[in-house]
């Protein structure tokens, strides 16, 4: 043995090593400058022979095993550290090369950890992870992880044999991170992280910033490089704070993409391929449209790349070498829901999407709200990049996208962020603050820095690495408060002995402030079923700082009073005001969404009173309700065209019942409500102002309509909203109107070309001085059964002194200089 070696050798570092609880292992491993020469160490367990390959050198450097557990030792003469890698010759007689993860510096700066600990670096998504890239010309990955009470963390994965002894990770000063480059890594390869906590016990826990995953029922993290993707939706993200104010419509369609469609045999597709002309629904490789046409070069050098790799679900082979014809693929991919989905968003007129958690998640029950890869894509539909383009894709088509996201808790998968390092990291120690009492999920302690700065550096991830529109955060409520779903004594109040959570306050504040800060337009939605106030209030004067709540009050009200039969309604006459009553304390978006129609709650459709007929109208007033009524709008996927069933998580939209009459015509009336909408400036425009609304009539409860006006900006016209929820028809019914003047019906719910009875009203109404509605003027309309009709008012002063009309703007939408 070289006495030189035996003498530099720390044995009690050699022996943490060996015993796998070494958290520097740079200081006995690697490339070391003494006075001799320079000293290679390296640690391979189960090795037999080891040598240093000098690059420039022929014959390699032999190294003596200072410990049989496969401990090896170098020296060469010299005062500076060549290129090198290692030789490894394994007792079962396996050789192999490895590059040395040990002869880098830190790539964190301490400046760097500082800020993590202190929860303001928002941008830790980019140091965190795996991140392929290149060092001292040498291209690998670099891992980094924060495990603060660890004993020893490891990368383990398919290159190293998931063997924690291998790459022990450096721990960086007092941050809690831990860090290592591994050379000759490549995008694709699945690694975890082995932790050995206090106390001795060792497990595998996949990277909380991973940017992929492996396809569950795997857990492993996946290497992903995310700088590849050639973006080309400039146009979209430049107009998007514009796009996205206050005063213009949006119209959200909710999105599963596990469910929108599923994929069928290749025989099934090669049929439906051939009947395809005049379907109405988009077929799985539809033809080009002029502007689809346009859409796809701007993308062509995403699709020419994708084309050369093929869908990982497409290169599947039988024995024979051939695709077998009657495999079913359980989803499809990123890349083909993109057209499916803008077609059919473009042909019935959203304005947005909104995907269910497209997050990781384990477990296809809880429709992704249980996440356990909050950076990573779910592998269900395919890779980063596949996603990307997806997003680039409905950009292009002049789509808008919001992710659910979920930061109110996460699951007690083993894998995942429970007992991340052996304590009670990511949640709260206590379980009166850290489960779920309903779910038994584990709940954030937002008091921490580090998780703080996890999760907000995550919204933003989603908005600047795949430029989301905006993202709708779900169980804010939950949240809010101590005690929700607790009883007494089951719960921890606040310093000040209430029941708010005061650092779930904080981190909403800091989230929306950071959010808002980098100014481009991008959207934060709450759905929050309290009462908590100021919600959508900026942070600087005293609220939360949120763009939109979810008015679930509204949805819950109209509910309940559309379930019941017409005979009833009148004593729930209230569930149709009372919104009203707070409709201008937030910023609410109005609507139906996948909560409302899931475990036994039935469809919309299935809601409804009555037989089909009757259901269908119920349904076709239910949604002219809530587009008229004041806010921003959402849906969820299938229950514009009236599915007859609940949703879940297995079963695809039924798009075969468009093939039937009732459906074609319900979806046919939300093309022409959404159509009406967006083309109204008095439906959109003042949705937060209270000059936007006057109510008409809200006392006919007997009679179950209501009546009201929408006013747009200065120069458009005021539409008069009447809405019938009984299936009678009301023969010359008198209303009051704000002014004298004609009214002209431009929507009419009761149409035969939508299923109606057709009770209409074809020609323009003129006011008369009848008082009604404590009114001075009125008119008198044919009401149609179970409907909603709307009609534009002109006052006389109008009609005598027309609008001077710009030439600036198209015909159909007119600039009106005076009213």
């Amino acid at each position: 043995m070289n006495e030189k070696l035996y003498d530099l050798m720390d044995w009690a570092g050699i022996e943490a090593l060996v015993y796998s609880e070494e958290d520097n292992p740079h200081q006995n491993l690697g490339p070391h400058l003494t006075e001799d020469g320079v000293v290679f160490l390296a640690f391979f367990p189960g090795a037999a022979e080891a040598s240093v390959r000098i690059d420039g050198q022929k014959d390699p450097l032999p190294m003596e095993m200072e410990d049989e557990a496969g401990y090896f030792a170098a020296m060469m003469k010299g005062d500076a550290i060549p290129a090198y890698s290692y030789r490894v010759v394994y007792e079962d007689g396996k050789e192999a090369e490895y590059g040395d993860p040990y002869a880098f510096a830190p790539q964190l700066t301490e400046k760097e950890t500082k800020k993590f600990n202190a929860g303001i670096s928002y941008e830790v998504y980019k140091k965190l992870g795996a991140h392929p890239m290149t060092i001292d010309g040498k291209s690998g990955v670099y891992f980094a992880v924060w495990a603060p009470y660890a004993m020893r963390v490891s990368v383990v994965g398919d290159f190293n044999s998931w063997d924690g002894r291998m790459y022990p990770m450096r721990r960086l000063w007092d941050s809690g991170i831990f860090e290592l480059f591994l050379p000759g890594i490549a995008s694709g390869a699945l690694y975890k992280f082995e932790i050995k906590a206090k106390g001795g016990l060792t497990y595998l826990k996949a990277d909380p910033y991973a940017n992929a995953s492996e396809l569950r029922p795997g857990t492993a993290s996946v290497v992903a490089d995310l700088s590849d993707f050639v973006w080309t939706d400039e146009k979209w993200l430049a107009a998007r704070s514009s796009a996205q104010a206050k005063d213009v419509p949006m119209a959200v369609y909710e999105v599963d993409l596990a469910t929108f469609r599923k994929p069928v045999t290749q025989n099934e597709e090669q049929e439906a391929a051939a009947e395809s002309t005049g379907a109405a629904f988009p077929q799985i490789r539809p033809a080009k449209s002029p502007e689809k046409a346009v859409a796809e070069t701007s993308v062509s050098k995403n699709e020419e790349k994708a084309d050369a790799q093929a869908l990982p679900d497409q290169r599947e082979e039988n024995g024979s070498g051939s695709v077998d014809a009657a495999e079913v693929r359980e989803f499809y991919n990123y890349r083909e829901l993109a057209p499916m989905i803008a077609d059919y968003v473009k042909e019935v007129g959203y304005t947005h999407i909104e995907l269910l958690p497209v997050m990781e998640h384990s477990s296809d029950t809880s429709y992704g709200y249980e996440v356990t890869g909050y950076y990573a894509p779910t592998a269900r539909f395919g890779s980063p990049e596949d996603f990307m383009y997806f997003m680039n894709y409905m950009h292009e088509q002049g789509i808008g996208v919001i992710l659910d996201w979920v930061p109110s808790q996460f699951p007690r998968d083993t894998h995942g962020l429970a007992a991340f390092d052996g304590t009670f990291l990511y949640e709260h120690l206590d379980p009166r603050k850290g489960v779920h009492p309903k779910n038994d999920t584990l709940l954030y302690n937002y008091g921490r820095p580090e998780v703080s700065n996890f999760l907000i550096a995550n919204a933003l991830f989603w908005k600047n690495v795949y430029h989301a529109d905006g993202l709708r955060m779900n169980a804010v409520a939950s949240m809010l408060y101590l005690d929700y779903d607790r009883k007494a004594g089951e719960w921890v109040p606040n310093m000040y002995g209430g029941n708010e959570n005061l650092e779930a306050v904080e981190f909403f504040k800091h989230l929306n402030s950071i959010f808002k800060k980098q100014a481009d337009g991008a959207m934060l939605i709450a759905e929050d079923s309290s009462t908590w106030p100021k919600l959508t209030t900026p942070v600087e004067d005293g609220g939360l700082g949120f763009d939109y709540k979810w008015n679930t009050g509204w949805t819950n009200d109209i509910i309940d009073y559309m379930q019941l039969d017409p005979f009833f309604r009148s004593h729930h006459h209230d569930d149709l005001t009372l919104s009203m009553v707070y409709a201008y304390s937030e910023d609410f978006i109005v609507g139906f969404s996948h909560d409302n129609i899931v475990n036994g709650q039935g469809s919309m459709y299935d809601k409804m009173p009555g037989k089909r007929s009757m259901k269908f109208a119920n349904l076709r007033a239910a949604y002219g309700f809530m587009m008229a009524h004041p806010g921003k709008k959402h849906l969820f996927m299938g229950q514009d065209f009236g599915v007859p069933s609940q949703w879940d998580y297995k079963t695809a939209v039924p798009w075969e019942l468009l093939e039937g009459e009732d459906y074609s015509q319900m979806k046919a009336y939300m093309q022409a409500l959404l159509s009406l909408y967006r083309s109204q400036p008095a439906l959109y425009q003042k949705d937060y102002d209270p000059e936007g609304f006057e109510w008409i009539d809200t006392l006919s409860a007997n009679e179950n309509t209501i009546v009201f006006l929408r006013r747009g900006a200065a120069g458009s016209e005021d539409l008069l909203v009447v809405c019938n929820f009984s299936p009678l028809a009301y023969e010359k019914y008198q209303i009051g109107v704000p002014y004298s003047g004609k009214y002209k019906e431009i929507f009419n719910s009761d149409s035969a070309a939508f299923g109606g009875t057709g009770k209409i009203n074809p020609r323009m109404k003129s006011s008369k001085k009848e008082i009604c509605d404590d009114r001075e003027d009125s008119i008198r309309i044919q009401m149609p059964p179970m409907g909603i009709t709307i009609f534009k008012s002109y006052s006389f002063s109008f009609i005598e002194n027309p609008p001077v009309l710009s030439l600036r703007r198209a015909p159909g939408n007119l600039q009106q200089k005076n009213r």
